[in-house]
């Protein structure tokens, strides 16, 4: 019987530290939910991302410390950039003086191209060489850099950081590759981005077709 209550105990005692809720449980979901926004954003899910975002910006806004809330405005501004959607950051902006971050800040500047090169070494590493290339002009270093970026919504925003010196051979690659994720909302701007580019009348019309299969409802 001892050794029954014992175990009993311990049992108790290793559930209550398992189910134990963290105490910024909060910015976990904040993130898992911006995560889920994320892919349906750039899928074109757009009910499910306007329930995902809310949720998001709900429990960031749980906390008095607003940096996740920055992370998350400053996250919905580069997707929408990243999908030719014009942002100019303004909720960022509206808080960005009660944010202590110079990552973000300088995050900020990037994606709206008023960055200079102070500001490239509080940049995430996947960004620094594409950014320097970009402050150079560099654009035939700037076109390959992009290929060199792991993550895809990174990847995706520095393409269209720089759309109107992409190279053709770019855009198809970026294309290829929001086809593959499945991502609807990047792939119909790079179709329609690329017709301002195309000359032979054919290829126009097929491109034309694809967008007009991708966005019909049947």
């Amino acid at each position: 019987m001892m050794k029954i209550f014992i175990i009993s105990v311990m049992l108790i005692f290793v559930s209550g530290c398992s189910f134990k809720t963290p105490a910024n449980e909060w910015q976990h979901k904040s993130a898992t939910a911006f995560s889920s926004y994320s892919q349906n954003f750039l899928s074109a899910n757009d009910t499910l991302a306007k329930n995902d975002l809310h949720r998001a910006v709900e429990h960031a806004k749980k906390s008095a410390n607003l940096t996740q809330l920055a992370k998350i405005y400053l996250g919905e501004c580069a997707l929408n950039i990243s999908a030719g959607v014009k942002d100019e950051c303004s909720n960022y902006r509206d808080i960005a003086d009660l944010v202590n971050a110079k990552e973000l800040n300088a995050y900020y500047n990037f994606i709206n191209l008023s960055f200079n090169a102070s500001k490239i070494e509080s940049l995430p590493s996947n960004y620094k060489n594409f950014a320097t290339a970009l402050l150079k002009k560099d654009f035939k270093t700037a076109n390959s850099e992009i290929f060199k970026i792991e993550r895809t919504s990174s990847y995706l925003l520095c393409a269209a950081l720089i759309k109107d010196n992409l190279t053709t051979k770019s855009r198809e690659k970026i294309i290829k590759k929001a086809s593959f994720h499945g991502y609807k909302k990047v792939v119909l701007f790079w179709l329609v981005e690329s017709k301002k580019y195309i000359k032979n009348q054919k290829e126009l019309e097929k491109i034309n077709k694809k967008i007009s299969i991708l966005t019909s409802i049947r």
